[in-house]
């Protein structure tokens, strides 16, 4: 039978390592790939793990670790653990004074054109007669129904291009592989670099430690079937509004 491979994109970020971490315990893919732009200087070097150079915004990287993919076995789970949260030295817009074309630009090609560029690539390694996963972590600020705080202006928006563009690709997907889960996921808030400067300002907020999201996150995959594609699903296995 053909090897089934596991691939995280995202592995140098906290969730993203997590996720990979979690999978290689599991034990059911022959070889858990990382994508990333560098290398984590911890990365395993062994049988069980491989790491490909990508850049989110650079296809050109993305086809060539597609073809590598190719060569080592059929694709089975793929996770898009991937984003920003703003633009290096500025914070999350307050108000629509601060809106800023070049920001907006840069979130909406990170947190949105990057996934799907993923996606365009890797969907067509997975199975057609069998189960597939493809996940994509968003965020509940993505929904356009449960925001009822505004700002934050650039993620939010970037977030809800994101849960469209895998929606859609999720109607397409199943056309030609009808047991494919093609799914926006939301972690909850994590402790990791994107969040971490914010957590203090919200000191009611559960903060989840990145391993404890990984394990939920893969127990909400587990429990997903054909007919649950083009969701969106907290942590916690609950739908979350569009």
């Amino acid at each position: 039978m053909t090897r089934e491979l596991a691939v995280v994109v995202g592995v140098s970020g906290g969730i993203g390592r997590a996720l990979a971490e979690a999978l290689a315990a599991r034990g059911t893919h022959a070889r858990v790939w990382g994508l990333s732009r560098s290398r984590p200087h911890d990365w395993p070097e062994d049988e069980a793990h491989g790491w490909l150079p990508v850049d989110l915004l650079d296809e050109a990287s993305l086809a060539r670790a597609a073809a590598r993919l190719a060569k080592d076995g059929v694709v089975t789970t793929v996770l898009v653990a991937t984003g920003v949260l703003a633009t290096e030295g500025a914070a999350p817009e307050k108000t629509y004074r601060a809106l800023d074309a070049a920001a907006l630009a840069v979130l909406f090609a990170v947190n949105a054109t990057g996934p799907a560029l993923v996606a365009k690539h890797l969907l067509p390694l997975t199975p057609r007669d069998r189960r597939s996963v493809f996940a994509a972590l968003s965020a509940r600020v993505g929904s356009i129904g449960d925001n009822r705080l505004g700002g934050w202006y650039a993620y939010r928006a970037s977030k809800a291009a994101l849960n469209m563009l895998m929606r859609t690709l999720a109607v397409e997907h199943r056309q030609t592989r009808p047991q494919g889960v093609l799914v926006v996921l939301h972690p909850g808030t994590v402790e990791t670099a994107l969040s971490r400067p914010f957590v203090s300002r919200a000191s009611t907020r559960t903060v989840f430690r990145p391993a404890f999201a990984a394990a939920a996150l893969l127990q909400v995959l587990d429990g997903l079937q054909p007919e649950d594609t083009g969701g969106f699903f907290a942590w916690d296995g609950q739908p979350v509004p569009w």
